[in-house]
Formats: C-alpha cells, structure tokens, sequence
C-alpha cells in the first residue's frame, strides 16, 4: 500500500503498541498516512515488522518519548500533520498505585505538550485514547457518556478522567483543537493475518492474554477472580471489542473531526459492542472456537474489581457512522492464532 503525495499524515502516539499497530492498519486502508512516534518502553519494535508485512511497505516511526520537548517540536516541525491519535501512556493499574507520580508526570505532560504543539504547528484535529474505567462501578447498565464519573480506582484510572477534564478546558479556553474522546471498553484479539497483536510484558494483566498463554503452556492455570458476582454465573462481566473494529472506531472519529466546521470542538464517546459477556462465557466460547481445554480455577474476589461493566453504543453508531463487525468468537481465534505464532516462549 503506496501513500500518495496528498494522504493526510497523522501522527500516532505510542503507535507501535497494541491498540495503535492495529489503528495504523486502519489508518493506512481508508487512506490516511500514519507516522508513529514511540519509545518502546511498552512494546516491542517486531511490531514494526509485522505492519511491513501486513501493508507491504515501511510506516515513518520515530523513537522519541512523547514527554521529550524538544524531540516533539522536531517532529512537528518536520511533519505537516492533519491531526493527532494520542495512545502513549503507563498503563499498568498496580504500578500506578505504586509510582503514582510517574504515571501522573508522564500521562498528563505527554498530553498537555501535545495540545501546545498543535496550535502552534496548525494541527486541528485530536483523538484521545480515553477508558471506561472512568465509570467506576455504574449504578445502571449500560452506560451511557451522560453516565456519571465515579472516583477512579487507580491512579492510572485518575490520568484517564484528569486528561479528559484537560483537553475539555484547552478547547473551552478556545483552543483552535477538535477533540474526541474514546472511552474504551475491553479489547481483545490480533490482526487475522497473526503479524500484529497484545504482547503484554510479564504476566498479563488482561483476562485474553493469560486465556491464550494458558491454552499454549506457558501459564499452569488461569485463575477466575470470584464467581460470587450478581452476574448470570457469578464472574465478571466485562464488554470485550476486537481491536480492528476499536482501531476503525479512531479512523471514524478522525473523519468526523475533519467534517466538523467549528474551531474548537470536545465530545466523549463509549466504543465497545454493547454487550456484556462473563469471564466464564469467554472461557467457554474460547474452547468452542479453539478446541483447547483450559486449566482454570475459581479464587478469590480481586480487591479493586468491577462487578459488571458494559456500554450503551448508540452514540458512536449515530455520530460515527460505525458499528462493530466482528464477533466474539472471531476474537478469540485471532487471538489465539497470534499466541500460535509467538509460541510456547514466555
């Protein structure tokens, strides 16, 4: 795939990662030139190789902190861009109660460098890779984006709703920035062609990634955290989203924020299916799709733990002309034909 002389180039921010390798795709299919800056500390430059192979040509990727000012005004200056995906950030919940003032100094200052520089460089258009975790545990199902923020569990949780708050009043102060804020759900699986995927560093974090590291070996068992919930069979329910159609929900937005008239624009949009699913529904589905018996047990509730979250998505298939298209168990075989691929190393 060739970029042509007029693609609109957009500046990616942890570009390299999970969520961004797969927007880069996106960005990349419906036109758009992406030019990703990262500084591998959350993921892993073999991403770079797997989008070479996927789209059959290089991205632009520079190696830079996005907290690096200088670094940053370089880039601006170098690259004409059309508009900003900001994914960069720590994103580790228990770390963030450990170091909370590094995650404090690097989520909030990446942004707010951003928004200076994109005024300055005349770049109009921002979306920001916000998270459900803003909702807390809601008092009523699903949530919608007039659901009320609740107090966040964690400091990570903290950066989510203070960044928000952020980009709100920068484009209240009159700004020349439109701004779209993406609250994620849960996303899971890899791109179909097993190139790009979660490569999470350590022991994972996230219910998929320890599912398909437990099926190919490398985990003994899988730990269910309580299945004493008011829940249908007593685990968590969560709103699990493959990542392509999270990736083509910022290609969306991005469109979106290019048809808007208005200088300084702001609105917050839930992405997710709409639908809640049990951690032992995916368990089960998982070993429908992939005929792999997991090792699993039921412990302990998890001090911290949501009961039950899941998003009303009317809005982002009103305002972004965009829905999901792929199901759970297409998820899950992508994801475990990417944990195939990686192989039984930890």
């Amino acid at each position: 795939m060739t970029p042509t002389g007029n693609s609109p180039k957009i500046l990616v921010t942890g570009g390299a990662g999970f969520i961004g390798s797969h927007t880069v795709v996106s960005l990349v299919e419906a036109g758009f030139e992406p030019v990703i800056v990262d500084n591998f500390s959350n993921s892993e430059r073999s991403a770079l190789d797997g989008l070479r192979v996927i789209l059959g040509r290089d991205v632009t990727c520079y190696a830079a902190n996005c907290n690096d000012e200088t670094a940053m005004e370089n880039i601006f200056r170098k690259e004409a861009f059309s508009g900003v995906i900001h994914f960069a950030a720590y994103k580790a919940v228990g770390e963030s109660v450990q170091k909370p003032l590094m995650y404090y100094r690097n989520n909030l200052d990446s942004l707010m460098l951003l928004l200076e520089l994109m005024p300055k460089y005349k770049v109009p258009s921002l979306v920001f890779s916000s998270s459900c975790t803003v909702y807390g545990q809601p008092e009523q199902l699903p949530v919608t984006e007039e659901t009320p923020r609740l107090p966040a569990q964690s400091p990570y949780g903290n950066t989510k709703a203070i960044s928000e708050d952020i980009i709100r009043d920068t484009v209240l102060s009159k700004s020349p920035i439109r701004a779209l804020a993406l609250r994620y759900f849960n996303p899971i699986g890899a791109h179909p062609s097993a190139e790009i995927g979660e490569l999470p560093l350590g022991v994972p974090a996230n219910l998929v990634p320890f599912i398909t590291q437990t099926a190919a070996g490398i985990r003994h068992s899988l730990t269910v955290y309580g299945n004493d919930y008011n829940t249908p069979d007593g685990t968590c329910v969560r709103d699990y989203i493959h990542v392509m159609d999270l990736a083509e929900a910022h290609v969306q937005a991005l469109r979106k924020l290019g048809e808007n008239p208005a200088d300084s624009f702001y609105d917050v949009i839930n992405i997710g299916t709409g639908r809640g699913e049990t951690v032992l529904n995916i368990i089960k589905t998982f070993e429908q799709e992939t005929g792999v018996k997991l090792n699993y047990q039921i412990g302990a509730r998890r001090p911290g733990d949501v009961e039950q979250v899941y998003a009303d998505v009317t809005k982002a298939n009103h305002v972004l002309d965009w829905t999901t298209r792929r199901t759970l168990g297409e998820s899950l075989r992508d994801a475990w034909r990417w944990q195939q691929k990686l192989g039984s190393a930890v």
